[in-house]
């Protein structure tokens, strides 16, 4: 973490010594050819239990397929690289890994189905109250093992980065696509790396394919509730595969959040519960990011930086005990901006920011076709005698057993 909070101050740094809405006097501005990394970040639960990411999908899939004119494109067709913690690395798995006929395992549709039928408050039994309470990963750990099979981090699609906290190590672990195909010790089964961002009851032990790499995993969401910052540095530091890019301004990034709960339990001077608490530290957490990445954008953050989230407190009462409704409701709120110097304000709808940063996207994929110089170049096999880990956020280290 210590090295993601240098690498976000670094560039504020940089936009505070030279001005937020004017160039570097000693870095002229320059129109890329190379065009556009296009990230999505995904929160962990939050107060809508991923429903709100998982609909801000749905809605981003429907207007790229409308306005690219691709009546069956997929979420994945149109970002290079996904990160996600906790029900969100799982969202992340799910519409990011190749399943047997070249496409997602989860088209949009299934995957808002899945996280809204197993999420703690829809289902008493859902796949995810089970993980949670569960200190081995439980029923909900074979789930994901069943929908994966013995798919890995090396079958994903594009570039993949799904976070937890190493409790052998006390550092976070980021499980990551380009880690995987480099050094075999970092190459995990999906369904065990869904299991490991999602353990928030307890440890789960997670063992690399090649049994050469074990981590005491619990969640994405206390290790980086938001990913966007690890998203970001991972591809600034990652010139293997993305050659070309070099600041914020060669990034078009939609991080996802999952809906600021009104109140995380507690009233007074009454003690919070120890969940509240972590629901509390990673929405914290979460804003800092949030307004962290925002300024490091400068004036591109309109243009290169979109931030869905919602807020339950503003939901009316009858809605708020249906996770579906609620994030429906939370789309149609006041989108939220950071400016510097200037705190926060409200802008057009979340639903009109998925659509706005659709139009861009789609334009950076017409870009592509007509480009000559590769945006990305994604690693397929290990060709180094000596590799090295790739993913500038991966913390812990691999141990031979």
């Amino acid at each position: 973490m210590d090295q993601l909070t240098s690498e976000i101050f670094s560039i504020l740094e940089n936009k505070f010594l030279f001005g937020y809405d004017h160039p570097s006097p000693t870095k002229p501005v320059i129109n890329s050819a190379s065009g556009k990394v296009r990230i999505l970040s995904i929160d962990g639960g939050a107060a809508t239990d991923g429903v709100l990411a998982a609909k801000s999908i749905v809605q981003l899939e429907s207007s790229l397929r409308r306005k690219s004119g691709i009546p069956d494109a997929c979420i994945s067709d149109f970002f290079d690289v996904a990160a996600g913690s906790g029900v969100g690395g799982v969202l992340a798995a799910l519409l990011f890994t190749k399943g047997k006929d070249g496409r997602p395992v989860f088209t949009a549709d299934e995957a808002l189905r899945f996280v809204a039928e197993n999420g703690r408050k829809s289902s008493k039994n859902g796949i995810f109250r089970r993980v949670f309470r569960s200190p081995a990963g439980g029923s909900g750990g074979k789930v994901f093992r069943r929908t994966f099979g013995d798919l890995t981090l090396k079958d994903t699609l594009k570039a993949v980065l799904i976070p937890c906290y190493d409790l052998s190590t006390g550092a976070p672990f980021v499980f990551s696509r380009a880690d995987a195909v480099e050094m075999d010790g970092c190459d995990f089964k999906m369904g065990d790396v869904c299991a490991a961002t999602s353990a928030v009851g307890g440890p789960v032990a997670t063992v690399s394919v090649d049994r050469r790499t074990r981590i005491s995993a619990v969640g994405g969401e206390l290790a980086m509730n938001n990913p966007t910052a690890m998203a970001i540095t991972h591809v600034l530091n990652n010139k293997q595969e993305f050659p070309l890019c070099n600041g914020v301004e060669d990034l078009l990034v939609v991080s996802l959040g999952n809906g600021e709960p009104f109140a995380c339990g507690g009233a007074g001077n009454q003690t919070p519960s120890r969940m509240a608490v972590v629901k509390i530290v990673g929405e914290t957490v979460s804003d800092t990011v949030d307004q962290a990445v925002s300024m490091a954008f400068g004036q591109s953050r309109t243009t290169n930086y979109a931030r869905i989230q919602g807020n339950k407190g503003y939901i009316n009462t009858e809605y708020q005990k249906d996770v579906l409704k609620m994030a429906d409701q939370m789309l149609m709120q006041k989108s939220v901006e950071s400016v510097l110097f200037q705190g926060r304000k409200c802008n057009n709808t979340n639903l009109d920011k998925l659509e706005l940063f659709a139009t861009e996207i789609v334009k950076e994929t017409e870009r592509r076709k007509t480009n000559i110089l590769p945006t990305v170049v994604l690693r397929q096999t290990t060709t180094s005698s000596s590799p090295r880990t790739s993913s500038a956020t991966t913390l812990s280290v691999t141990s031979s057993n």
